[in-house]
């Protein structure tokens, strides 16, 4: 399903990043992801509502523009 926050995401396992561009064009990366949790996004329903449920807050980020 399209997402109205999320434009798209993608993991580096590598690094444990979860990378989130958001529609308004935003990019962030949320470190110290485990796998688990981009498995599990991708297979949420609503991206948004799951970022904001188990990713925010849970783990640290920076801002990439």
């Amino acid at each position: 399903m399209p997402s109205s926050v999320v434009a798209s995401f993608n993991y580096d396992p590598g690094t444990s990043t979860l990378r989130v561009i958001y529609t308004s064009g935003a990019v962030y990366d949320y470190e110290q992801v485990p796998e688990e949790i981009y498995t599990a996004m991708k297979a949420a329903f609503s991206k948004g509502t799951f970022l904001n449920t188990q990713v925010k807050g849970h783990y640290g980020f920076k801002k990439i523009n």
